[in-house]
């Protein structure tokens, strides 16, 4: 049996459904996501699973149980939100003590379960510090330590890094991962930023307009999108209009708009198809416009525009057609920061194993 289900829950607020009919379950010491843009109804889950909203139809069940009528302080399920929500009068170790006064534990268990969560999130040697006294990075521990320290079935995070700076936030998502194996706590995530739910997830829901889009690893997701809005959505990807010509020997063979005829890996799809072949720009290799290549679709260009971020640059490429494809190369030379440069002459191509068809 799954520790959450979610059953066919709906949220409207007047005319609005912010909910649909969405159903998906969470095994227990998974890392659960939630993912998708503002206005999509993945706040609005985690509030009715944490019991401040309730649906208007559907069921959630934790072990089994029906939550209707159990209120939000008596549901095993601990929330932590990108505010953090620490009392600035409190001191870290009084901050996670809260929820256990709360629940009326005695002194001595609770000082052993806040001993051992300061230790869990290594902030033992700052029990005694208030808020202010600490870094946004220490402040997201302590949020999380106070979600952990009363032993949830399950913990909600909402948005929980979205406050801090890029290379803070990747530390913590690698705290995250760690905690989240370490206590054995199943975590259900809700985020817009799609590297974090797929560095995190075991697995991820990706919402559009109050409905589920695709369920699956993160792999898979990344890999091979569901529908238009998937690959859209999921990193960077150059969707290139198709029509399938022949389905044959583990190959699609495309009528590619503006592109002629392109070889693909074969999908669920039959001749007369139409839809997208969904191309990652690291799947598409950028030469000289003179440099041979084996891979069967090639295509010159001009490189119009590119964007270096140290380890790759992504080079936005217009081909003789007017067609723009975006390739992404390492930065792997020796003293070099970069290939081309704008106005440089180039040949795109990809192999007929790359990209993922999807149909419309």
């Amino acid at each position: 049996m799954a520790l959450l289900e979610i059953r066919n829950i709906t949220r409207r607020f007047a005319d609005f459904e912010a909910v649909k009919e969405v159903s998906f379950t969470v095994e227990s010491g998974e890392f659960f996501t939630l993912l998708g843009p503002s206005g999509c109804g993945k706040t609005t889950i985690l509030r009715m699973i944490a019991g401040f909203d309730l649906p208007d139809a559907g069921q959630i069940l934790l072990d089994g149980r029906d939550l209707a009528r159990t209120p939000a302080e008596k549901r095993p399920i601990h929330t932590v939100f990108q505010s953090y929500a620490l009392f600035p009068h409190l001191t870290v170790g009084q901050n996670i003590a809260f929820p256990l006064r709360m629940a009326g534990v005695n002194t001595a268990e609770l000082r052993r379960r806040v001993r051992e969560t300061l230790e869990q999130v290594h902030l033992a040697e700052l029990a005694e510090h208030y808020p202010h006294e600490i870094s946004g990075g220490q402040k997201q521990r302590v949020a999380l330590a106070r979600g952990l320290v009363n032993r949830p079935r399950l913990l909600l995070l909402d948005e929980p890094l979205g406050a801090l700076d890029l290379k803070l936030r990747e530390e913590m998502q690698l705290e995250l991962i760690k905690l989240q194996r370490e206590v054995g706590v199943t975590f259900v995530f809700v985020t817009h930023a799609q590297p974090e739910a797929l560095a995190l997830s075991h697995r991820i829901a990706v919402m559009n307009r109050g409905q589920i889009e695709q369920l699956d690893t993160p792999a898979r997701i990344y890999g091979f999108p569901n529908n238009r809005f998937v690959a859209d959505f999921i990193g960077n990807c150059n969707l290139l209009e198709a029509a399938v010509i022949e389905c044959r020997d583990g190959l699609l063979r495309l009528a590619a708009t503006g592109l002629g005829e392109i070889l693909a890996a074969a999908a669920a799809a039959k001749a007369g198809d139409k839809g997208v072949l969904a191309l990652r720009p690291e799947q598409v290799r950028i030469g000289a416009a003179d440099s041979a290549s084996e891979d069967a679709n090639r295509f010159p260009g001009t490189v119009r525009d590119f964007l270096y971020v140290g380890d790759v640059t992504t080079y936005q490429v217009a081909l003789d057609n007017g067609k723009e494809l975006a390739a992404l190369r390492p930065n792997d030379a020796p003293g070099r920061a970069r290939f081309f440069e704008i106005g440089d002459r180039v040949m795109l191509s990809w192999s007929r194993e790359a990209g993922h068809f999807v149909r419309d």
